[in-house]
């Protein structure tokens, strides 16, 4: 093939991936919107629009309101053409997702099953997966891949686990998962895939601190628009910041980490309740006592801490993320603002507190957007 063809098939490629970019970004156009925001000519438009609904990429599904003239037909892409499946390990269970090309969970699952480093579990674990994909009727050739996000420091190339003292699945590896199911893998660590999904719903974030408040709590620090991590793979463990030196004994075997203080499994210790039990009894005026309402603002004390002392050190915006992000009321971030902002020189903005809405499923829908990102990168 001569440089001339090579270079005129380069540029229909781009032109096309140009084109369904457009579309992608705005959800809903027509052929003369394309044609007047990205400058191409009328026919160019039409080619590479035959070609993107011949390939399955794009419908044509209604028509907008008529301003006068001919309805203009609506465009969109098929956000179902692809899904990714997404997976959230812990150690009693594990969360399952299905999501679409704009990063929306479609199809949602908890299944029950602890953890053990056995050909069994692995076995299990990989026959929900598949009939949780059958029982949703999605294809073989739907699904571009399974990505699955586990509490654990992974290796630099992700085929394992470094360090998991939660689950004790340090060495888990993704081979063991890989073998037994008929799709492209990817292992990640939960709270980083958290933080992907964050960045997915906050794009002009360029950097953020976040808090994965789950049964343990994870963190993440993301810079320049990507997720730090470090040359061992560990930046953002902001759980074993030490928020009292003689506090209760954390996992990691140290004392007073914020894990102790903040995490869920650490609300429900003191409380005596689960989760659900204690907000719906914290919010019930009638119910809830003195002894309740001091467990939560000892939370809020140790959270607001470590935000406080970590946004001295990173200038940026803080997410609260994951399980317990969903509970948080308006008054409760107020409360907790007003505590970061009580003993510092640099006040966090209102606007500065975010919280996530995803629940527990933010690591697995995280984690699924690896493969919908590499999909849209092609």
């Amino acid at each position: 093939m001569d440089k001339k063809s090579v270079t005129t098939l380069t540029l229909k490629q781009i032109n096309k991936h140009t084109v369904y970019q457009y579309i992608y970004r705005q959800r809903e156009t027509s052929k003369f919107q394309i044609v007047q925001d990205l400058n191409m000519g009328l026919s160019t438009v039409s080619q590479n629009l035959t070609t993107l609904e011949k390939e399955g990429l794009i419908e044509r599904n209604g028509y907008f309101a008529s301003t006068g003239g001919r309805k203009a037909q609506i465009i969109r892409i098929v956000p179902d053409l692809r899904i990714a499946i997404g997976i959230g390990i812990l150690k009693n269970m594990f969360h399952l997702v299905a999501v679409d090309l704009y990063g929306e969970a479609v199809a949602r699952e908890t299944i029950p099953l602890a953890y053990e480093d056995t050909p069994e579990y692995y076995d299990t674990f990989a026959g929900e997966v598949l009939h949780f994909i059958e029982k949703n009727e999605y294809p073989t050739e739907k699904i571009s891949g399974i990505s699955i996000a586990t509490q654990g420091i992974i290796s630099p190339d992700g085929s394992s686990v470094t360090y998991g003292a939660i689950m004790g699945n340090t060495r888990m590896q993704l081979s063991d998962f890989a073998s037994r199911l008929p799709f492209p893998c990817h292992l990640v660590h939960d709270s980083k895939a958290a933080a992907d999904l964050e960045l997915w719903n906050h794009p002009k974030l360029d950097s953020a601190l976040v808090f994965l408040l789950n049964r343990n709590l994870g963190g993440a620090v993301i810079t320049n628009h990507s997720v730090h991590q470090g040359f061992s793979m560990h930046s953002g463990s902001l759980e074993h910041i030490c928020v009292e030196p003689d506090g209760p004994v954390c996992y990691c075997g140290n004392r007073g980490c914020l894990e102790t203080f903040c995490s869920a499994n650490a609300l429900e210790l003191r409380s005596g309740l689960s989760v659900k039990e204690f907000f719906l009894k914290l919010r019930d005026p009638d119910s809830s006592g003195e002894h309740l309402q001091n467990i939560w603002q000892d939370y809020l004390r140790h959270l607001a801490f470590a935000i406080r002392n970590l946004n001295l050190l990173i200038d940026c915006p803080v997410i609260l993320s994951g399980y317990l992000a969903p509970y948080f009321l308006p008054e409760d971030l107020d409360r907790l603002l007003g505590l970061i902002n009580e003993h510092t020189p640099f006040p966090l903005a209102k606007d500065s507190l975010l919280t996530g809405t995803h629940g527990q499923y933010t690591p697995a829908i995280g984690a699924a957007l690896f493969y919908v990102k590499n999909f849209l990168d092609t």
